[in-house]
């Protein structure tokens, strides 16, 4: 998807495109962008819900300025792993660890695109110490060019079951991280990243989760 985020003051509003499955233990994907104050920076917001779980966010700040012009922001869902990316530049990859031991991949469930624009003044810029201005309104935020390559649910049966779907327009079913990418990866986790929940031990006094402390091979 192409988005353009809200200009100027944005404090406390928050534009939010993501991938959800319905009913009580939903998975969920997410890209929530997070307004301030006019010339500061915006904060993206990405978090993993697997069975109604979350608590597995990552923000960054953006390298430009996210309101002059659209940009594009992707996620990669297979079975392997999942990639937020921005621009082609991989932000966060999100690994499939079950067979390692770790349970929470989503997996199981078929999940709608979303988005929406809505009011987050309770903790979304400064953790809510700065409030939405309403008189800077209205908050428009412009999104644009949605391309999706997938699996279609129906009835219960999923289109790459097909025999015959080819197998060139599923080439993102074992899509894979090459190495320029995960340069990339790195130098936006190296210079951008300003809250990694794998890193926050505050938060997890029994104990980071598991998928933050395996061993991969």
């Amino acid at each position: 998807m192409k988005l353009k985020l809200v200009p100027g003051n944005s404090a406390g509003v928050v534009t939010a495109y993501y991938l959800r499955s319905e009913g009580s233990t939903w998975d969920e994907l997410d890209f929530e962008f997070l307004g301030n104050l006019s010339g500061e920076p915006y904060i993206v917001h990405t978090n993993v819900y697997s069975q109604g779980k979350g608590d597995r966010e990552m923000q960054f700040y953006l390298w430009f300025d996210p309101t002059a012009k659209f940009h594009t922001y992707s996620i990669l869902w297979n079975p392997s792993h999942v990639v937020f990316s921005i621009d082609g530049k991989p932000i966060r990859e999100f690994k499939n660890l079950e067979g390692l031991g770790v349970v929470g991949y989503p997996k199981s469930q078929p999940m709608r695109m979303y988005s929406s624009l809505w009011n987050a003044e309770d903790w979304a810029t400064r953790g809510g110490l700065v409030k939405t201005n309403w008189t800077e309104g209205p908050f428009v935020a412009t999104l644009r060019e949605f391309k999706v390559d997938g699996c279609v649910w129906s009835n219960g049966v999923s289109s790459c079951n097909n025999s015959s779907s080819s197998s060139k327009n599923n080439e993102w079913v074992s899509e894979e991280l090459d190495l320029s990418s995960k340069k990339r990866l790195k130098w936006v986790q190296n210079n951008y990243m300003v809250y990694n929940y794998c890193a926050d031990i505050k938060r997890f006094p029994q104990g980071l989760p598991s998928e933050c402390t395996v061993t991969i091979k």
